[in-house]
């Protein structure tokens, strides 16, 4: 694959650093298949060492995920741990210093028919001082910690040290331990304390905020020098007074928040001593959302990310703004994000995608004025593989404006009947951006138009808007995808007989209550890892610590609760169902589309379910995805053509 950009200041060169790399066929087929869009990213994760000599990324292997470190200057590269992402995960790596990383991995456990998950943190030294050992040790007679891999703090000064949350006393309720990344020993620098579900260090790697929940109420405490606490903000869950504090500045009396400013998120930031805010940022359209983006030369706040996919990352460092200046003239029409940087400020990682491109690595030499290509995430999608993903608004029929993302297939005809999917995201309170995404490019691909709304509920447009999720599922925010449905219609893109709803989690669940509701509209569902009984959902969260926080966003009432489940409609239900769920998916339990499978049997209705064994709520592995989609596709191509 080549990379043909030699716009000023910078030279891009289409150099090739990792020797495993595989390409696009010269001429690809008239149709990709699942394997091209479906396999899990070929290139992914990628983190540049502090002092920019050394690479750390995943690469898949036919399903295989490998970690693996690259030498910058040797061209070597080392083979750190393999997942197939079935029973043991990756779950984020980062470079302590230039030489060691630390990654977290988990593994899903089952209790009295409950799953949940385990994490742990392991060391991985390229100069061999340690090889993937567990960054902590159990102690004897040591209450068994279910979450190990919560890095608070990479104590800046103390290159061999790390500060961790660890709940050996309770879970959910962590200590504080300063570690030894090289040899297993640690001391507590802070003690657990009822509540506090996390803490927060300043910078310069001292514990300085208490994150808390009691029942629905979270609040945060600021730690003071006498060892006493401070709160610094309380409030109720899904209250408009709800605030996130999102870090510290360099100076360790300056934080970073989010709280409302005219009914949308806006960027704080708030001097301790005084408790005086000052607004940095706030956009009248959506919620600032996302990360601090921090210097790694200076140590500061450099910018944020945002909502708004047409300005998401905003620097306020000169450093970065000319960086991401330069970058916009070397590749244009692209969004550019530079994910790491070297100490020094020379060496960094860029991500580059756009209409024309799935997603692509880089690294950067600043002093050589080079961008050399690595790799790309989806190596057989070739820009005439793209589908045009474009950003829509229409109206609910209350009158409430709307966004969606529609994306095209390429042979798509104006005014010709396409059959067509409605694909709703998960959540609810999540929202669908205009990047790519494997689920509509694929359906696009196998010439399906594919239309993702952001319905009432999703995030990123302000308080009012998310809040209509809270207990009313099933209601507004589901007439919002018949309304959506209708839109295409309205727009002569598809007839209104050609449609079928798909989705995964909440997603799922909004399929089925489509079908369920709008037989008319949409000809079938597509549900993986979907809701389907709210009741057994309120219930099943008694065994879990935020217990209080689910039976607030659902409300406790048995009849509307019931009146709200797919499954109380499966004598109802005329239209042919997909049910796909993985056996281990510890978010939606498999039993609910058990349940919708054996309502639906039993009311003699057209109905397949497919349990993907050992699969997760992600879709995690490559097998379990491509199965899902290929599945998928087989039952649109059934029901729609």
């Amino acid at each position: 694959m080549n990379k043909t950009y030699f716009l000023a200041p910078l030279a891009l060169c289409a150099a090739l650093l990792l020797p495993t790399m595989t390409f696009a066929e010269a001429n690809p087929p008239a149709t990709l298949g699942v394997e091209s869009y479906g396999s899990l990213p070929f290139l992914s994760q990628f983190d540049l060492s502090p002092d920019g000599q050394r690479l750390a990324y995943v690469q898949n292997q036919h399903g295989q995920l490998t970690l693996v470190v690259y030498d910058l200057n040797t061209k070597q590269s080392e083979y750190v741990v393999q997942s197939d992402n079935l029973k043991v995960f990756f779950n984020g790596f980062e470079w302590a210093n230039d030489h060691t990383l630390l990654v977290g991995v988990r593994d899903v456990r089952g209790e009295w028919g409950v799953s949940y998950n385990i994490t742990r943190l392991m060391t991985y030294d390229v100069t061999g001082k340690r090889k993937l050992e567990l960054t902590v040790k159990q102690r004897d007679g040591e209450r068994v910690a279910q979450f190990q891999d919560n890095i608070i703090s990479l104590l800046p000064e103390e290159p061999d040290h790390i500060l961790m949350a660890i709940d050996y006393e309770l879970v959910g309720q962590p200590g504080v331990y300063k570690v030894n990344i090289y040899n297993n020993s640690r001391i507590q620098v802070q003690r657990n304390t009822p509540y506090v579900m996390d803490w927060i260090a300043d910078r310069q790697g001292h514990v300085r905020i208490a994150v808390g929940r009691e029942e629905t109420t979270y609040f945060y405490d600021l730690l003071k020098d006498d060892g006493t606490r401070e709160r610094l903000f309380e409030f109720d869950v899904f209250s408009p007074e709800s605030v996130t504090i999102k870090g510290f500045a360099k100076d360790p009396n300056i934080i970073y928040l989010t709280a409302l400013h005219d009914g949308k998120d806006a960027l704080y930031k708030m001097d301790l001593t005084t408790r005086q805010r000052q607004l940095v940022h706030a956009d009248k359209d959506y919620d600032v959302a996302g990360s601090l983006l921090y210097s790694d030369q200076t140590g500061d706040v450099a910018g944020f990310v945002t909502a708004n996919a047409q300005d998401s990352r905003i620097y306020w460092d000169s450093n970065y703004q000319q960086l991401q200046q330069a970058l916009a003239k070397a590749i244009p029409h692209a969004y550019n994000v530079v994910m790491d940087m070297s100490k020094d400020g020379n060496k960094y990682l860029l991500y580059s995608e756009s209409n024309e491109d799935s997603g692509s690595f880089f690294i950067g030499d600043r002093q050589a004025g080079q961008l050399v290509y690595i790799g790309s995430e989806y190596p057989d999608v070739t820009p005439e593989k793209m589908h045009n993903k474009q950003l829509v608004k229409f109206k609910a029929r209350d009158g409430l404006e709307l966004e969606g993302y529609l994306t095209l297939p390429a042979d798509y005809q104006a005014d010709v009947a396409t059959p067509t999917v409605v694909l709703p995201h998960g959540g609810p309170m999540s929202r669908d951006y205009d990047g790519f995404d494997y689920w509509s490019q694929y359906l696009a691909e196998q010439g399906y138009i594919v239309f993702q709304p952001n319905f009432r509920g999703s995030t990123g447009y302000g308080y009012d808007f998310a809040m209509k999720a809270i207990q009313k599922w099933g209601q507004e925010m589901q007439d919002d995808l018949q309304d959506a449905a209708h839109y295409l219609v309205d727009n002569h893109y598809t007839d209104g007989k050609h449609t079928c709803i798909v989705g995964a989690s909440y997603g799922g669940y909004a399929a089925l209550m489509g079908v369920a509701k709008y037989p008319k509209d949409f000809q079938c569902a597509a549900s993986f890892g979907g809701v389907t009984d709210l009741t057994y959902l309120v219930s099943q969260a008694r065994f879990f610590t935020n217990v209080d926080v689910v039976r607030k966003q659902f409300g406790r009432d048995a009849e509307k609760l019931d009146a709200a489940s797919p499954v109380s409609y499966a004598k109802q239900i005329e239209r042919p169902v997909l049910l796909i769920h993985g056996s281990d998916d510890n978010v939606v339990s498999v039993k609910h589309s058990l349940y919708m499978d054996r309502a639906l049997e039993s009311a003699d209705k057209k109905v397949q379910f497919i349990e993907l064994e050992y699969g997760d709520h992600h879709l995690s592995n490559q097998d379990h995805r491509l199965k899902t989609l290929a599945a998928i596709k087989d039952f649109l191509d059934k029901n729609l053509r």
